[in-house]
């Protein structure tokens, strides 16, 4: 006897299970909104360096180590979201993320706020929203879905940078400013990860046009992190990763303190405004373009087109060519946090995705200690950024290098697109 409180297969795929789909993407998009304020730093360090004297160098650090703990809490925020479902790790990472923006309001310390600068709940609620989206649609929209969730982080910019501006006010008040971003944080994310929910057992979410047949991991088959760690593919993307989010993370950092240095552009918001609406838009064009011409081929493309601007920075000395050069940094950056999640959605499945993606996202971690720090002691030592442009680039041609050669891994031929 079949139990009556079991789903329908009409139930599990109605117009009205796709609509809830929607639902949560939208809400997962809002949640990325305010856990995009790591990408406010560039305003705050500049603040910390004119007004709390303190070094470059140690401007950077709070942004290194939080993306660091940020990419190290997504292995185990992943794997409880992958078990416990995202409404939970979404509300306490909130909960981390705000709490640690209060207590940075309390210290002046360097090394205090290495500890209290929140890359533990931006790692929690990150966990959280691209898995349970992508469950929602059918597989030959992952890019696209992705692109829209990540999105959120990336656009965050362009209200928080402006926010902190005018919290920061003449007096750069940082101590206000850190007080009501965490307490904003803590009741926007709570209330917006009630919306997060996986779709029922059983729930088939159709198909889709637009696949391209190579090799995958064979049709329902989802392999867990041990598995995953036994194929190549993870290492290649693993390293991509580092390399491409490096030169982007140097940028972001050091945005306001580069405009005003190199272009004698005072209002530092600016290139991080213009750097995340690209960001953004990244994001969501790489997840269309991806879905047909596939993930590496877009990787390919994005790091190419990266390598050539960072090749080029140096040379960005007006108003006009830095905010040129930040928007296209923030068009390329953008691209990754979209094509990874979906790779390895792609050649891995999606019932482990949150604890695979949360190994994969630890080259992020590595990528925010090498990008910031390299761009902030070669400044010190050297007085410019030129030198952090060139190896930048050159790290961008090796991971083209490595996207070149980066295929599915070899199982069986399913749609998919990589």
């Amino acid at each position: 006897m079949s139990n009556p409180t079991s789903p329908s297969p009409a139930q599990l795929q109605s117009p009205s299970s796709l609509s809830r789909g929607w639902v949560v993407t939208i809400a997962a998009l809002s949640i990325n909104l305010v856990l995009g304020v790591l990408y406010a730093w560039g305003v705050m360090a500049k603040a910390l360096v004119t007004q709390w004297h303190w070094t470059k160098t140690q401007a950077a650090m709070p942004f290194t180590i939080s993306t660091a703990a940020f990419a190290l809490t997504m292995i185990f925020a992943g794997r409880m979201q992958d078990k416990i479902g995202p409404r939970f790790i979404a509300m306490f990472g909130g909960l981390m993320l705000g709490l640690g923006l209060i207590a940075s309001a309390f210290t002046e310390s360097p090394l205090v706020m290495l500890i209290t600068f929140g890359g533990i709940g931006i790692g929690l609620g990150f966990s959280a929203t691209t898995p349970p989206c992508i469950k929602w649609f059918p597989p030959a929209r992952k890019g696209v879905i992705t692109g829209l969730v990540v999105s959120g982080v990336g656009l965050a910019a362009v209200y928080i940078s402006p926010l902190t501006q005018f919290l920061l006010g003449p007096k750069n008040n940082i101590s206000h400013t850190f007080l009501v971003l965490g307490i904003g944080t803590i009741v926007v994310v709570g209330l917006l990860a009630q919306l997060l929910t996986n779709p029922l057992a059983g729930y088939q979410p159709g198909t889709a046009t637009g696949a391209t047949t190579v090799k995958a991991p064979a049709p329902g088959r989802n392999l867990d992190w041990h598995e995953m760690l036994r194929t190549p593919q993870f290492y290649q993307l693993w390293f991509m990763f580092i390399l491409a989010a490096a030169a982007g993370l140097m940028i972001i950092a050091h945005a306001a303190i580069i405009a005003k240095e190199q272009a004698g552009l005072t209002w530092g918001f600016m290139p991080i405004v213009l750097l995340a609406i690209f960001n953004t838009t990244g994001r969501i064009a790489s997840g269309f373009l991806s879905d047909r011409i596939g993930r590496t081929r877009t990787m390919i493309l994005a790091f190419l087109l990266q390598a050539v601007n960072m090749f080029l920075f140096a040379h960005y000395t007006t108003p006009a060519l830095l905010l040129f050069g930040a928007a296209f940094t923030g068009l390329c950056y953008g691209t990754i946090f979209t094509l990874m999640p979906a790779a390895a959605a792609d050649f891995y499945g999606v019932r482990n995705l949150g604890v695979n993606y949360g190994l994969l996202f630890t080259g992020f971690g590595v990528a925010g200690v090498l990008g910031p720090i390299l761009g902030g002691r070669i400044r010190d030592l050297s007085g410019s950024y030129t030198t952090s442009y060139t190896i930048s680039a050159v790290l961008l041609l090796v991971a083209a290098i490595l996207a070149c050669t980066t295929r599915a891994p070899r199982s069986s031929t399913v749609p998919v697109h990589a």
